[in-house]
C-alpha cells in the first residue's frame, strides 16, 4: 500500500475511488449508515500527503469522484462532459483537503482533533453550499439527503435543514478517523461523536413536531413509458377516468404530462374541464410548449378546474443546466453535438405561486429537480402552503439510480418545513411524505403505470428551519472565519526562525570591522 501511495498515478485513483463511496449512501443503494464512516477512506488518503500541496490535490480529485458518482447517470445526455463538470466542480473540495491535513496530519493533539470536528465539517458545508447554486447544476447529491429514510435525521432537518445533517454526518466521519489514528486524543474524539449523538436525540425529544389539521386525499397519474405525447396524453386521460368516484381532491399529473399551450388548443382543455367535472375535483397539469402571450418554451404547472384553466399558473424558475438551457450557450452550444442538451433554451419564471382549491387547500408547486433546493419549499411555506407539490419526469434516466434519488429529495423538504408534499412524476418514481417526512403510502415504482390515491395528513405550525432559516450555514462560515482569523494571528506571532549559518561576509568586510 505505501508503495501505491508514493506513486502520484495511484494515489490519484485512490483519491477518485475514495471520493466516490459516499454515493453508495444514497438510493438506489440507500445504504444511508454508511454515510456515516463512507469520508473515512478519504480522509485517511488526505492526511498522509507529503504536503499540503498534495492534500488539496487528493481533494480535489476525490471530490471530481464524488461528482462523477452522485450524478453518473448523466452520463447518457452528457458523455465526456461530465467529466469535465466533475473536475471544475471537485476543485470546491480542494481547500477541504487542505483543512483535514492541515487538522488531522501527523498525531494530531486532543486540542487540534477539537478543532477539526467543528472546522473540518464546516469545511465541507462551504463547498455543498457553493456548488448548491443553481447555475452550478444545484444541490444534488448533498450528503445529508442520503438520511431521507431515517427518522432522526429528519427531525435534524425540521430544525436546520439539510444543512445540519450534512454538518453532523460529516463531524461524526470526523470524529471516526480521529479515532482511528489519533491514540492521544481519542476522548476528544469520542466526545465529539458522542457530542452528534446526544444533539440529534435532544432535537427528536424537544424540536416542536408538526400538528395535524385535517387530511386530504391526493390522486397520482402515472401513465408510464409510451412513445408520442399523444399517446401519453391519452393514458393520462384514462387513469384518471378511472378516479371518479374515489372522492379526491386533487389530482396530480407529471412534468411535460401536456404538450400544446391550452391556452391555443381549447380542444385539449377541455378535455382535462371534462376530467375535471367526472372526478369531481381540479387536475394540475404540468404544460411544455411555446406560449402564445409570450416569446420561448416554458414548462409550466397549470390548474385546470372544471370550466377549463382557472388561471393557477406557475412557470419553473430553476432550470437544469444542459438538459433544459445551455449556459453560456455562444461558448458550450457545442454540448448539443456531443450529448442530448437542450437544442433551444426554456424560458425561466419570475415568481413562486400559491394555487387555492376550491375546498380552500392552499397548494405550493414546483416543476423537477427544483425540489432539490430548500429554499424554494421554505419560500412556500412561509407563504401559506399547506401543500407542496413537485411534478417531475425523470424518463431519460429510467433504468439508472436518478428516479428512487430524485423521489428521496421530497421527504427531506416535507421535514424541513413540517407540510406534505407529493412527488409526482410521468414515469416513476413517484412518492408522497406526510409532514414528518415519513412516507404516507407506498412508492410507484419506474414499472407502474396506474392513477393512486394517497390519504394525505395536513399540518399546521411551524418548523425551526422555516422560522430561521439556514442557520446551520451561517454558523458554518463563522466557525471557518474564526479558524482562519487564528491562523492567521498564529502565523504573524510565530518567531522568524534562526540561521542555519553565520552571515557570509562581503569582499570589504573584516574580522575587525563586521559590514565594512
Amino acid at each position: 500500500m505505501q508503495r501505491f501511495l508514493v506513486s502520484s498515478w495511484w494515489r490519484g485513483g485512490l483519491a477518485l475511488l475514495a471520493g466516490a463511496l459516499p454515493a453508495l449512501a444514497f438510493p438506489a443503494p440507500s445504504l444511508w449508515w454508511f454515510a456515516y464512516v463512507a469520508l473515512v477512506p478519504w480522509m485517511l488518503l488526505i492526511r498522509s500527503a507529503p504536503t499540503a500541496r498534495r492534500a488539496a490535490l487528493d481533494g480535489w480529485l476525490g471530490g471530481t469522484g464524488l461528482m462523477i458518482a452522485v450524478h453518473h447517470w448523466l452520463m447518457p445526455s452528457l458523455t465526456v462532459f461530465i467529466v469535465v463538470l466533475a473536475a471544475l466542480l471537485g476543485l470546491l473540495w480542494a481547500p477541504w483537503g487542505w483543512l483535514v491535513r492541515h487538522l488531522l496530519g501527523g498525531a494530531p493533539a486532543p486540542s487540534r482533533v477539537a478543532a477539526a470536528l467543528l472546522v473540518v465539517p464546516s469545511g465541507w458545508l462551504m463547498a455543498e453550499l457553493v456548488r448548491s447554486w443553481q447555475g452550478l447544476g444545484g444541490p444534488w447529491g448533498m450528503l445529508g439527503s442520503s438520511q431521507w429514510d431515517a427518522g432522526p435525521a429528519l427531525r435534524l432537518a425540521s430544525v436546520g435543514g439539510v444543512w445540519l445533517v450534512s454538518l453532523l454526518v460529516v463531524a461524526v466521519n470526523t470524529g471516526v478517523l480521529a479515532l482511528l489514528i489519533a491514540e492521544s486524543a481519542r476522548t476528544a474524539a469520542a466526545a465529539g461523536i458522542v457530542g452528534c449523538a446526544l444533539i440529534t436525540t435532544a432535537v427528536s425529544v424537544w424540536a416542536p413536531r408538526p400538528e395535524e389539521s385535517g387530511r386530504s386525499r391526493i390522486a397520482v397519474v402515472q401513465p408510464g413509458v409510451v412513445a408520442t405525447p399523444e399517446a401519453r396524453f391519452a393514458r393520462e386521460e384514462a387513469l384518471t377516468r378511472r378516479l371518479a368516484g374515489q372522492d379526491v381532491d386533487l389530482v396530480v399529473w407529471g412534468e411535460s404530462s401536456v404538450g400544446q399551450d391550452l391556452a391555443t388548443s381549447p380542444e385539449l382543455a377541455g378535455r382535462i374541464a371534462s376530467l375535471s367535472r367526472l372526478v369531481g375535483a381540479d387536475i394540475l397539469v404540468n404544460v411544455d410548449a411555446r406560449r402564445s402571450d409570450k416569446p420561448g418554451i416554458f414548462k409550466s404547472s397549470v390548474l385546470v378546474g372544471p370550466d377549463g384553466p382557472t388561471g393557477d399558473r406557475y412557470d419553473k424558475m430553476r432550470l437544469v443546466p444542459f438538459g433544459e438551457y445551455i449556459p453560456a450557450r455562444s461558448l458550450l452550444g457545442w454540448a448539443t453535438s456531443v450529448g442530448k442538451a437542450a437544442g433551444e433554451d426554456r424560458m425561466r419564471g419570475t415568481h413562486q405561486v400559491i394555487m387555492k382549491l376550491p375546498d380552500g387547500l392552499r397548494v405550493g408547486p414546483l416543476v423537477c429537480f427544483e425540489s432539490a433546493f430548500p429554499d424554494m419549499t421554505r419560500q412556500l411555506t412561509k407563504d401559506g402552503a399547506q401543500l407542496l407539490i413537485a411534478q417531475s419526469a425523470t424518463s431519460s434516466f429510467q433504468h439508472s439510480w436518478a428516479p428512487e434519488q430524485h423521489a428521496s429529495l421530497s421527504a427531506l423538504r416535507a421535514a424541513e418545513t413540517g407540510r406534505p408534499m407529493v412527488h409526482a412524476t410521468l414515469t416513476g418514481v413517484s412518492a408522497v411524505y406526510g409532514p414528518d417526512g415519513r412516507k404516507a403510502g407506498p412508492w410507484l415504482g419506474t414499472d407502474r403505470d396506474t392513477a393512486a390515491v394517497y390519504d394525505i395528513p395536513l399540518a399546521h405550525g411551524t418548523t425551526l428551519y422555516v422560522r430561521f432559516g439556514d442557520w446551520a450555514v451561517h454558523g458554518a462560515v463563522a466557525v471557518l472565519a474564526l479558524f482562519c482569523a487564528m491562523t492567521a494571528v498564529r502565523s504573524f506571532r510565530r518567531p522568524a526562525p534562526e540561521p542555519v549559518a553565520p552571515l557570509a561576509r562581503t569582499a570589504h568586510e573584516s574580522a575587525a570591522r563586521p559590514g565594512r
